[in-house]
C-alpha cells in the first residue's frame, strides 16, 4: 500500500476516533492485526527486538530491517517501521533501506545510547531524511523529553513543545511525545500543528480517550508483544500443570 494511505489515514480526525496503529513484531502478527481490520500498522522496535532474541535498541541494523521487510511482504496495508535513532546510517541510506523493506513510513526518536540529541541537530537530520525520502515516506518525529529526560531548570512541557516545533518545521509529518502525561495532551496538541501520535498503555485511557484529549494517532509501543507473551506464559503453565497431573 502507497504512503498517499498511510498519510490520508492521519487526516481530519474526530475527537474520540484517533488512527489506531497496533505494533506487530512479525509476520504472523501482522497478519492477524490486518485480519481483524486495521487499516495500517506500526512496528515496534522494542516488540521486533523481543521477537529476535535481542535487548530493545541492541538489534543489528541489517536484522531490523530485514524484519520489517518480512511484515511488509505479509500484509497488504501500509506499514510504518520504528528504526529507532536510525542506526547511525547517513539519512541517504536510512531512507533507502526502509523503501526497499517496503516501509511507507517510519518512527525516528531523539535519543542515542541514552541521551537526548540536541534538538536543532535532530531537526537538522529529519530535514535530511525529508530531502533524502521526498514524499515517498510519512515521518514521525519521537520526542523522548518524558523518558530521557530534561534538566531540572528545563520545564519537560515547553521543552516538549520547542522540539515538536523544530521537528515539525523540518518536515515531520506527525510528533509523538512518547510518555506524555494523558493531562498534557490537549495542550500539546494546541501547541502543535499536524497530528500527535499518543502511547497507549496497559494502564492508561483507551485509544478514544487519548483521541479525545488531542491525540490524532495511537500507538502501542511493545505492549501487544508482551501481552501476547504474557499469554502464551499462561498456556505454557497449563500445559505444564496438566503434563505433571
Amino acid at each position: 500500500m502507497s504512503v498517499s494511505v498511510l498519510r490520508a489515514l492521519h487526516r481530519d480526525r474526530a475527537p474520540g476516533d484517533p488512527l489506531v496503529l497496533p505494533g506487530p513484531w512479525d509476520a504472523g502478527s501482522a497478519r492477524v492485526l490486518e485480519d481483524a481490520g486495521f487499516p495500517a500498522l506500526a512496528t515496534p522496535s522494542a516488540g521486533v527486538a523481543a521477537s529476535l532474541g535481542y535487548a530493545d535498541g541492541a538489534v543489528p541494523a541489517d536484522e531490523m530491517f530485514a524484519a520489517v521487510a518480512r511484515i511488509t511482504r505479509a500484509v497488504s496495508v501500509p506499514v510504518s517501521a520504528d528504526v529507532e535513532a536510525g542506526y547511525g546510517l547517513p539519512p541517504g541510506e536510512l531512507v533507502e533501506r526502509l523503501l526497499a523493506a517496503g516501509a511507507v513510513g517510519c518512527n525516528l526518536e531523539d535519543t542515542v545510547d541514552g541521551v537526548l540529541v540536541d534538538a536543532g541537530r535532530q531537526a537538522d537530520r529529519l530535514a535530511a531524511v525529508r530531502a533524502a525520502a521526498g514524499d515517498a515516506l510519512f515521518v514521525n518525529a519521537r520526542v523522548d523529553t518524558y523518558v530521557t529526560g530534561v534538566p531540572e531548570v528545563v520545564d519537560p512541557e515547553a521543552e516538549t513543545v520547542r522540539r515538536a516545533l523544530l521537528y515539525g518545521a523540518a518536515g515531520a509529518e506527525c510528533v509523538y511525545p512518547i510518555m506524555a502525561p494523558p493531562e498534557a495532551l490537549p495542550r500539546l496538541a494546541a501547541a502543535v500543528p499536524g497530528p500527535l501520535n499518543a502511547l497507549a498503555r496497559p494502564d492508561g485511557p483507551s485509544p478514544a480517550r487519548l483521541g479525545e484529549l488531542g491525540a490524532a494517532r495511537v500507538t502501542f509501543g511493545p505492549g501487544l508483544q508482551r501481552r501476547a507473551m504474557a499469554a502464551l506464559g499462561t498456556i505454557a503453565t497449563g500445559l505444564r500443570t496438566a503434563a505433571d497431573a
